[in-house]
């Protein structure tokens, strides 16, 4: 197979000479492949600046005057400012370039210049190598049809697409069309336009071909610790947001819910091995004492200005050894901050540990993303109990049932029922709903759904039996106003309408806090209005109205 260089753009041949030095590059600086002259200058940058420093320390020590320079430092000093302009306009600070040379000033770069487009040739088998326009305007046509037919060839990884284009909008454009020819199928119907690939890129989601659409209801206003939130909730499921808005009426005309946050730390868990159990149970004991846990917390709190190490939690499994380490973190939900905290700890260990074998740092302990019983039990990121007392009046009025019927159904469904069921932290009637749809509209993990959504809930008759008493309680809610989803426009708007977009200054960790008494009075109003609906026998008639499609499916074509 030959390799060669396709044939300069014909529109571009009667250019001047002062348009060819437009497209000068800092790489090409010399005659050099790019991989040595990059390495050149960066070593001649780093010696450079040891040369200077030792000789400036020998000066100081030696009270020489600074400015006193010998014909090697003069060099030095030269070389120095050589590389650092080459590594700047490398990189693409162009002003650099501009103010050295403001005549050779760069022209708009497209960085796909460098990536091969795949031409087959039938006799001779050639590859030509194929840079396109680096004319700063859109690419046209037939570049992106080259590049097309390099991904669908296997020539261009598709992950490569962005770092190789610059460009994350046509990236995800090229990677579709590559897309739908591999696979012969239509990508129809998924929205391309209208979205900021450039947000996602590096943080949110790899190799995007577009975007889904769910639609955002809001529910309230929830009067909720004297603050009235109107929610925001994506989903899909019909009759969610009315049945929850109407939980929030009764709230609210009740006098409100009132909430408290019991706990608020993220937790990891390594999993470490030993030569032997007795050797396991030692470094447990070694971490579980007190005289040790301030020197451990500095190593921790090291991770982060916000991460502080509160606890660790140990667990012995024959030679194996877990370690439960919770920490705060901020307004983050703050998986990476407390892994980050947990390695420093790990390698501190090693020191003194040095038979310590380092297995996982997640041993599934902690837990993520998995319903367990550590997280009913202990708690995982924010725990919360939201509370409120509805009014017998409201109770006929809007819920359209009675207090002794939904007491008893609560006892008989969501205790008794999901006992017999073997739940584990399930005892709800629908949280995971009301969960899950707050987690989408505002960037949260929807996996963490699965132990975000354990929850007990309570009824109980006051008052004489004349009022109802609800509660939620919710060990494990992992919420975060700041990191990941959280940024991307839609969910950061979603953020706003709460009153909790970003990290909160005054007082770091109060926005994440309040987003999760949020979420548990939303869960609070959405189990009263299912458990009325269900105690009152409308949930069929209600889910049949509201939940039901009018549209003839078997009309509907797929498209090929």
């Amino acid at each position: 197979m030959a390799v060669r260089r396709r044939p300069p753009n014909p529109s571009s041949a009667g250019e001047p000479a002062k348009s060819q030095k437009q497209n000068l590059k800092a790489s090409d600086a010399l005659p050099l492949p790019l991989y040595l002259t990059n390495g050149l200058f960066f070593t001649l940058f780093f010696t450079v600046a040891y040369f200077l420093l030792h000789r400036w320390r020998e000066k100081i020590r030696t009270s020489t005057p600074l400015h006193v320079l010998t014909l090697s430092e003069i060099a030095a000093l030269f070389s120095l400012f050589a590389s650092v302009i080459y590594l700047l306009g490398f990189f693409g600070i162009d002003f650099v370039q501009s103010f050295v040379s403001p005549n050779n000033a760069r022209a708009p770069h497209d960085p796909w210049n460098d990536v091969v487009a795949v031409e087959q040739q039938p006799k001779n088998d050639v590859v030509r190598v194929a840079p396109l326009s680096a004319s700063g305007g859109g690419a046209s046509s037939e570049e992106d049809e080259d590049i097309i037919k390099s991904v669908v060839s296997g020539t261009t990884p598709s992950y490569s697409l962005e770092a190789s284009l610059g460009d994350c909008r046509r990236a995800a454009v090229i990677r579709r069309e590559a897309l739908q020819r591999t696979t012969c199928r239509s990508l129809e119907g998924l929205p391309l336009e209208g979205f900021d690939y450039e947000s996602i890129l590096g943080q949110c989601c790899e190799m995007p071909v577009g975007y889904v659409q769910i639609p955002v209801g809001v529910a309230g206003p929830l009067l909720l610790d004297d603050e009235e939130f109107t929610v925001p909730m994506a989903t899909t499921e019909g009759c969610l947001v009315a049945s929850t808005n109407r939980g929030c009426k009764a709230i609210h005309v009740s006098g409100g819910a009132q909430s408290v946050v019991l706990k608020d730390g993220m937790t990891r868990a390594p999993v470490v091995r030993f030569s032997s159990a007795a050797r396991a149970a030692e470094l447990k004991f070694f971490v579980e004492d007190p005289l040790n846990f301030d020197s451990l917390a500095v190593v921790f709190n090291r991770s982060s200005r916000f991460a502080r190490l509160q606890r660790i939690q140990c667990a012995v499994a024959g030679k194996n050894l877990y370690m439960r380490f919770t920490c705060s973190t901020g307004d983050a939900m703050g998986m990476n901050m407390v892994s980050k905290g947990v390695q420093n700890v790990l390698d501190f260990l090693q020191s003194d540990f040095p038979d310590m074998d380092i297995i996982g740092i997640s041993g599934n302990f902690c837990s993520d993303k998995k319903p367990a019983a550590v997280n009913w039990i202990e708690g995982r990121g924010k725990s919360v109990v939201c509370e409120a007392v509805i009014r017998e009046e409201v109770v006929r009025k809007v819920l359209k049932t009675n207090v002794a019927a939904l007491v008893e159904l609560n006892v008989l469904k969501n205790l008794t029922g999901s006992a017999m069921a073997g739940a584990l932290g399930g005892f709800n009637a629908h949280a995971s709903n009301i969960v899950s749809a707050i987690y989408l509209a505002t960037g949260q993990d929807p996996a963490q759904n699965v132990e975000s959504s354990h929850c007990i809930t309570m009824m109980e008759a006051v008052n004489n039996g004349k009022d109802l008493h609800v509660s939620v309680t919710m060990p494990s809610i992992e919420v975060g106003t700041v990191g990941g989803g959280t940024q991307l426009a839609s969910q950061s708007a979603c953020l706003n309408l709460l009153g909790v977009k970003g990290a909160s200054k005054d007082s770091p960790g109060s926005n994440s806090r309040k987003l999760a008494t949020i979420v548990a009075g939303s869960v609070l109003a959405g189990e009263l209005s299912l458990m009325s609906a269900l105690a009152a026998g409308q949930l069929v008639k209600s889910h049949m109205k509201y939940n039901r499609s009018s549209r003839d499916v078997s009309k509907l074509a797929c498209p090929s």
